[in-house]
């Protein structure tokens, strides 16, 4: 990957070639392909968040859960355009993170995380006793979007969902790798590294993070707004612990600060998930706990990392 990142474009074009080759391998399991794009933009706010500037969260569904059903609403009560739902979405979630992390950010550790956590469980509480505007434990209906542009009709297939999560997705995709190799996304990685360092040359390391934090939660909430548009339903679970627990985990098995290591990681997470759960719905977890032991023991930069490990292990043998 790090010679592949020295080619301009050259990560564009091989995500763009992931997409197109997905649709055609998998034609009839376009949905189960529409949610790994959906999670890929999940796992990628966290490692905004997390990998690049080090902030740990294990509340991240809260923007998530906050933009899916600021979408819902907003396709139920106002129009059922996509792309101003798209933005409604992004918008609160953003908006949710940077009044949180407000607060958030002047704490750090194991109190951060709890925070985090205490967050997302807030609204989640919120959502089930606002019954009538959220439809509580029995999610938000009536979702009914339509077509994209004015064009594209959502099929039954889902061939127009799969396109626009993954216009989406690219496009977000592009926006992270134009930060990463910006000076704030480069003080965000001095940040991660040494926050005491960043203070001590004059750098505000407060309202970076707080940005950071933002940005992080706009993109999780563009996530929720692309679930509730493209399932047309949403409920209490978008808030929910294990969301937020799973990405991590696929930001782990993929590698933290490297965009590519959130895209590898979901990819891998979920499809071991489908084919595992279909072979032994009760005993899957035993093999994602395997994989994650595995790649933190012998791989501790993520599966990224694989292709590095095996050419040096080449060059010994």
């Amino acid at each position: 990957m790090t010679r592949l990142a020295r080619i301009p474009f050259a990560a564009e074009a091989l995500l763009v070639l992931v997409v197109i080759a997905a649709f055609f391998a998998f034609p009839y399991n376009l949905a189960f392909v529409t949610r790994i794009l959906i999670m890929v933009l999940f796992v990628l706010s966290i490692d905004l968040v997390l990998g690049f500037a080090g902030i740990a969260t294990l509340g991240q569904a809260a923007m998530y859960g906050t933009g899916a059903y600021a979408a819902g609403l907003f396709a139920v009560h106002v129009t059922a355009a996509p792309l101003p739902g798209l933005v409604v979405g992004m918008v609160a979630g953003a908006i949710l993170a940077v009044v949180s992390g407000l607060v958030l950010m002047r704490t750090k550790g194991l109190t951060l995380i709890m925070l985090t956590i205490a967050v997302a469980q807030i609204c989640h509480e919120i959502a089930n006793k606002a019954r009538d505007v959220t439809g509580g434990a029995d999610g938000l209906r009536g979702i009914r979007m339509e077509p994209v542009l004015g064009l594209f009709e959502f099929d039954f297939i889902g061939r127009t969902a799969y396109w626009y999560v993954a216009v989406v997705v690219f496009v977000v995709f592009l926006a992270l790798r134009r930060l990463a190799a910006a000076p704030l996304g480069l003080s965000l990685r001095g940040i991660h590294e040494s926050p005491e360092r960043m203070t001590a040359i004059g750098a505000p390391v407060y309202r970076r993070q707080v940005l950071a934090y933002t940005l992080g939660g706009g993109i999780a909430g563009i996530a929720g707004a692309l679930a509730a548009q493209v399932t047309q339903l949403v409920s209490l679970e978008v808030y929910s612990f294990t969301l937020s627990a799973e990405a991590l985990i696929m930001l782990i098995l993929g590698g933290t600060g490297r965009l590519w290591g959130a895209i590898v990681g979901t990819v891998l997470f979920m499809t071991v998930h489908h084919v595992a759960a279909s072979a032994d719905p009760f005993n899957w977890l035993f093999l994602i706990g395997f994989l994650v032991l595995g790649v933190v023991f012998f791989l501790p930069g993520g599966m990224i990392r694989l292709p590095a490990a095996l050419m040096r292990l080449g060059r010994r043998s």
